[in-house]
């Protein structure tokens, strides 16, 4: 293991020859899985942590391009799962716009948000089921889509997975 002081001392060259190893045992362990590292990481540690607590449910991915989920449970609910390292989800496509007279499909269960650090280290995991989503989603006009905003609001209706 390269201490603290290894790394502050590495050029930026050995730096990189390191971040490759570390990139290479999370692509062999499957926790990366696309280009999206904040994400990949985020459904990673939301399964493990999910299927290594007894009083949640068993979480497994789905296949990469599946809509609007990303993993799944025994009981075949559906989760939608968010990772970011601000207060700010991804976008969720495929519901309606905001004017839209359609009624809404329920696309998913639940939505996890894997809230990470500037520097990866886990700071919480919250769970929403599908009505509390709805009333917290927020849109954005140029992506068209909808997101959610990690707030006091959120934090009070969701479930608290893990906080640090």
């Amino acid at each position: 293991m390269i201490s603290e002081e290894e790394y502050e001392n590495m050029t930026i060259a050995d730096g990189l020859k390191e971040y490759s190893k570390l990139m290479r045992m999370f692509k062999k362990r499957g926790a990366t899985r696309t280009n999206n590292f904040v994400g990949d990481m985020g459904e990673t540690v939301a399964i493990e942590h999910y299927c290594n607590s007894p009083s949640l449910p068993n979480l497994r991915l789905v296949e990469i391009g599946m809509k609007h989920i990303d993993a799944i449970s025994d009981t075949n609910e559906r989760y939608s799962i968010k990772a970011t390292r601000t207060n700010m989800t991804s976008v969720f496509n495929g519901l309606n716009d905001p004017d839209s007279n359609m009624p809404q499909p329920q696309l998913f269960e639940y939505v996890v948000i894997v809230l990470f650090e500037k520097d990866m280290i886990l700071k919480a995991i919250y769970e929403l089921n599908w009505e509390a989503f709805m009333s917290l989603k927020k849109w954005n006009t140029s992506k068209r889509a909808y997101y959610l905003i990690v707030s006091n609001v959120l934090k009070r209706k969701a479930k608290i997975i893990y906080e640090q």
